[in-house]
């Protein structure tokens, strides 16, 4: 078995006036996050690895910013359509490990609904995706509450 690791890292600024999303789910918080699409911080660093995993490039490439047809776009569409990349190029996901970095709003809660929306667009077990949070300690743009970060590992495979 050929087995590939692939990282995955996503920055969005946060502004009033948007929704937040944020590992498929919307969160009643007081800004959203700035972007071409739904701006989902979490699943566009997802995608990023699992592309980088499988060696097919990234987001930007595959879904531009550019291109009208992603404007305001779903971001679990883009999810959907990664891992149909993925596994037209051979391989299935093995598991994901991520890490959110926000001040606010508390994520915790609303993890175990990110993990079961997330393994239901992927077509994966929730017990193969890990989220966790985190704050930056009040440090830099994420603790001034400006924006959000994602990191995320993914482990793929492939016969």
């Amino acid at each position: 078995m050929k087995i590939r690791v692939g990282f995955g890292f996503d920055v969005h600024a946060l502004v009033a006036g948007r929704d937040l999303w944020l590992g498929g789910i919307k969160l009643q918080h007081t800004s959203g996050l700035l972007g071409h699409s739904d701006a989902d911080v979490l699943i566009h660093a997802i995608c990023d690895a699992l592309l980088g995993a499988a060696n097919l490039r990234d987001i930007g490439y595959h879904f531009p910013d550019t291109a009208g047809e992603y404007k305001d776009i779903d971001s679990k569409i883009l999810l959907r359509d990664t891992m149909k990349l993925i596994r037209n190029a051979g391989y299935e996901f093995g598991n994901l490990d991520a890490t959110v970095a926000a001040e606010s709003p508390k994520l915790n809660p609303h993890i175990p609904e990110m993990k079961q929306c997330l393994a239901e667009v992927m077509g994966v077990s929730e017990e193969d995706i890990s989220i966790k949070a985190s704050t930056t300690e009040k440090l830099g743009f994420t603790g001034r509450e400006e924006g959000m970060a994602a990191y995320v590992t993914v482990l793929i495979g492939k016969e």
